[in-house]
């Protein structure tokens, strides 16, 4: 991760000078959010960005609430037959990217081809909507905290900046949904007794609320210190991206804060136009000026 910091770096700041170059008020959700995290997964996978609009609009279907079920496993299927032809490339000629590392994997007989192809569609596919839905909520939320926004923007200190990026990941958690489960027997959890044969959905982010572990947890805190939230998963159920998504942000906010220091949405909060029918919260188009 490390390693492609300096070119993440460059796609940023290439991306902020064509925004500040265009007309104002811009959407940063096009011109910025959904980019990044594009470009970034697209040049460490060996996708081609030419084929972003591709990817993209396959896994919105993916993760839409309201995508028929045909249609969701329809998606999925083009994003595999997608991957599964670059595969083949990479077995042919081979590249510095993770595909071929992939397709290596295929050649000593340690993945099928399948396996390989569903690695694959995961990493394309988680490695830009949540992080492109977490930017713009990240920037949305510091313009609605100036006194953050100020601390973020100001401080050069990397353990403040990655100390900021997990306060917004518990503040936020993107991610809406929960396991399903049904008790096998009676138990007690905080003074609740749930009985066998009764259903529970525990969910993220009330536990990235959680009071016990995060003091006056509705208030974002940039020095908080939020290395606990569970947003990324918790155990060995965690996510594999969570190192490039923190990465990315890392040098997303400060670089868009310090760059344009003049932000400000260019609509209403009211006039923003949330995702509530998804899987990964966000927002459709954030209107901004300078």
């Amino acid at each position: 991760m490390e390693a492609i910091r300096p070119p993440t770096q460059k796609i940023v700041d290439d991306l902020i000078d064509k925004m500040l170059d265009g007309p104002k008020p811009a959407d940063l959700v096009e011109a910025f959010a959904l980019p990044v995290p594009s470009l970034v997964i697209s040049e460490l996978l060996g996708v081609p960005y030419d084929d972003h609009d591709f990817f993209q609009s396959n896994s919105k279907a993916i993760i839409n609430r309201d995508t028929p079920g045909e249609e969701r496993v329809a998606a999925r299927q083009r994003l595999a037959d997608y991957l599964g032809g670059l595969l083949e490339e990479k077995l042919a000629h081979p590249r510095e990217d993770l595909l071929s590392m992939l397709a290596e994997r295929i050649n000593a007989g340690e993945l099928t081809r399948q396996e390989a192809t569903e690695m694959g569609v995961l990493m394309l596919f988680a490695g830009h909507e949540t992080t492109a839905n977490m930017i713009t909520l990240g920037a949305l939320a510091l313009l609605q905290h100036p006194d953050q926004l100020a601390l973020l923007r100001d401080s050069d200190d990397a353990k403040l900046i990655a100390s900021a990026v997990d306060e917004l990941l518990r503040y936020l958690t993107i991610t809406h949904g929960g396991l399903r489960r049904v008790a096998l027997e009676d138990i007690e959890i905080a003074g609740q007794v749930i009985r066998a044969g009764e259903g529970i959905i525990p969910v993220n982010e009330t536990a990235n609320r959680d009071p016990s572990l995060f003091p006056d947890p509705d208030r974002l805190d940039l020095t908080r210190g939020a290395r606990r939230h569970v947003t990324f998963g918790y155990g060995i159920h965690q996510c594999l991206g969570q190192p490039l998504a923190r990465m990315e942000l890392q040098v997303v906010y400060p670089a868009l804060l310090r760059r344009i220091p003049t932000l400000a949405l260019a609509v209403d909060l009211e006039e923003i136009p949330f995702k509530h029918d998804g899987f990964v919260y966000g927002a459709y188009e954030l209107p901004v000026t300078w």
